[in-house]
């Protein structure tokens, strides 16, 4: 079986997105791109987020509120109340920034196809940076992965 590396089946073309996106200028943007989700970069093309169609979706959904308890006078959170303020934060969002995902899980060009799917199935990502340098030279999305599946000999 053959070891296939991110670098052999990323997407090298990368559409990205800036910061300051407006969530419907991204919205059209994955429709006529017919991409799912996209990098964020910032100004020097360093990687500060990744946005996709879920996070457009997530905006357009009910907020759920925070499970608390009253005892004795005082307010006790079944939930995170941060986890309320940061959906609440996406549901109002109006641009990238405001929804994207920040805690980005990026892999190198030598990633391994075993390792890829590891991560995007352990981390719940569908599209993963690829980095050389510090710079975002490719991704490899769920599409990339099941289409070097299906290539193997």
């Amino acid at each position: 079986m053959k070891h296939i590396k991110a670098r052999e089946i990323m997407t090298k073309e990368v559409l990205s997105v800036k910061p300051d996106t407006t969530v419907k200028e991204v919205a059209q943007f994955f429709l006529n791109n017919k991409i799912s989700g996209a990098p964020v970069l910032d100004e020097q093309e360093n990687l500060i987020g990744i946005v996709t169609e879920g996070d457009v979706i997530f905006r357009d959904a009910n907020i759920h509120l925070p499970t608390m308890i009253t005892l004795f006078d005082s307010i006790i959170y079944l939930e995170s109340p941060n986890k309320y303020a940061h959906e609440l934060q996406k549901i109002v969002g109006g641009k990238v920034e405001d929804i994207m995902t920040k805690e980005v899980v990026a892999i190198q060009p030598e990633t391994e196809l075993q390792e890829m799917a590891t991560i995007m199935h352990e981390k719940k990502r569908h599209l993963l940076p690829v980095l050389e340098n510090g710079k975002v030279v490719g991704v490899v999305g769920k599409a990339d992965m099941v289409r070097a599946i299906a290539q193997e000999e």
